[in-house]
């Protein structure tokens, strides 16, 4: 099939029964490979020479030996209600694998048809929501953001009822680890405190191995507190690049701080701080703004489940660690894309002005910090040219340019360095849906390319120009339902 070098485990099994129901994939008729990821294939330790042998594995006729699919058993928060009733609904956890590099790597199969945890749905995928997964995990990745990854996709004829009538497909995600907060739920509401604990463990020992051979009390406090400062870090990370989730329920937040499960998402175009982009959250729950304190709710989601197994004063201590680390990381990335290195207390509502400027003038987000990214090359027209009132853009290019005399680098070295925080290319809604209509025709070539330039987000591509435009406006903030 291909040349391996690496080892295949199993080891979400060692966990109680609960936590899993043994399910087959339900075959799809005729599935053929739509996109592999080569690269990542090779990081984990095999390559391949003929990709039509996976399409079988992920149209879910043919399994390899050591694979044993289970689906997950989980519940969780979804709007800020608790959902005891949740679970894999359509994906299958196949085995793990751990590459030549010890890298632990588990194999999921989503799209794979009905488990006991479907509820209401068909346990399918359909190739848009597919295509939007594996593009935006790659994407996510390309910009150095903890993520899942997309190891390959296939594409099948068998028809799927959403609004319309869409085709099926299903994609093999891969991550560290495909725990959620939502896990801790289920065993501390439905399991007890002695499943909490074996949980724990499980996690610490996979995923927190420097943690392990601590005493039990400091281990626990630690690991919480690691828990809640990558999360805290990782929604940093995505205000950074307005990058919006539109569905953070606990049973999509991961144990390690990875972006999970990409459904409705979107990064912001024109700068709206109260934008949502999942036409299901009316409320606007999980705006791009309220993103911060929804991670925060999370984590003490989170907290509850581990009251049984850790002392209530230690969970506060670990709960109040976020605010702290989300501050800390998200001026310090600020600081980054304007180019400041020497800390200047002016600095957090210099950042905070901005915003509410790019705000009022509907500016557009990535395409502002490219520009300042290049002020010395290029000079103030670009990003004057975002602005529907110029004078707005000189005042704040006025007081930009007082804060950078205390600065000591050279422009070269500062817009340098601005360039590898400030991506050129982002996943821009307009772009996916382009690729997903060419790929529903039967064509992949051009989400191909796509990856591709997504794979170097801050690199100046010239030839790619094309994919750093601004939207047109028929691609303007277009809303994007959970029913994938």
């Amino acid at each position: 099939m291909s040349s391996n070098d690496f080892r295949v485990e199993h080891r979400y099994l060692e966990l109680p029964d609960s936590f899993y129901t043994r399910v087959q994939p339900t075959p799809l008729k005729n599935a053929k490979m739509a996109c592999f990821n080569h690269k990542l294939a090779q990081d984990m330790g095999f390559h391949t020479t003929n990709e039509a042998d996976w399409a079988k594995i992920g149209g879910g006729t043919e399994l390899l030996e050591g694979m044993d699919p289970v689906a997950m058993k989980y519940t969780g928060h979804q709007f800020g209600g608790y959902n005891p009733d949740l679970g894999d609904g359509r994906g299958l956890l196949l085995w793990e694998t751990i590459g030549p590099d010890g890298r632990r790597w588990d194999w999921h199969l989503k799209g794979a048809g009905m488990t006991p945890y479907s509820r209401f749905g068909d346990g399918r995928a359909v190739l848009r929501s597919t295509i939007r997964e594996y593009l935006c995990s790659e994407a996510m990745n390309g910009l150095g953001i903890p993520t899942t990854r997309a190891l390959f996709m296939v594409s099948a004829r068998d028809p799927i009822r959403r609004e319309s009538i869409e085709t099926a497909a299903a994609l093999v995600r891969v991550a560290q680890s495909h725990i959620r907060f939502g896990h801790f739920e289920f065993a501390a509401h439905h399991e007890g405190p002695e499943t909490v604990k074996t949980l724990l463990e499980h996690v610490v020992e996979l995923h927190f191995p420097q943690l392990a051979n601590l005493a039990e009390e400091e281990r626990n406090a630690r690991w919480f507190e690691e828990v809640v400062e990558r999360t805290a870090r990782l929604i940093a990370d995505w205000q950074a690049v307005g990058f919006c989730h539109g569905v953070m329920n606990s049973d999509n937040m991961s144990i390690i701080g990875d972006t999970f499960d990409y459904g409705p998402f979107a990064f912001l175009d024109d700068f709206d701080a109260g934008y949502i982009c999942n036409h299901t959250d009316q409320g606007g729950r999980y705006a791009y703004n309220r993103q911060p304190q929804a991670g925060f709710e999370n984590c003490q989601y989170l907290a509850n489940a581990l009251l049984p197994v850790m002392q209530e004063d230690t969970i506060r201590k670990g709960l109040q660690r976020y605010e702290a680390a989300y501050n800390g990381r998200f001026l310090q990335n600020m600081r980054s894309k304007l180019g400041l290195v020497q800390e200047n207390e002016g600095d957090l509502s210099l950042v905070m002005d901005t915003f509410s400027m790019l705000n009022q003038q509907h500016t557009d987000y990535t395409a502002f910090f490219r520009a300042l990214s290049n002020l010395n090359t290029h000079g103030h027209a670009p990003v004057r040219d975002l602005f529907v009132d110029r004078d707005v853009a000189d005042k704040w290019l006025e007081r930009y340019a007082q804060r950078l005399e205390n600065e000591t680098r050279t422009h070269d070295e500062r817009e340098h360095e601005m360039r590898r925080a400030n991506p050129k290319y982002i996943l821009r809604n307009y772009l996916a849906q382009q690729v997903i209509l060419e790929a529903q025709n039967g064509d992949y070539e051009p989400m191909k390319e796509l990856i591709k330039v997504l794979e170097r987000p801050y690199d100046e591509q010239p030839e790619h120009e094309k994919y750093a435009a601004l939207p047109p406006d028929w691609g303007k903030h277009i809303s994007i339902s959970c029913s994938s």
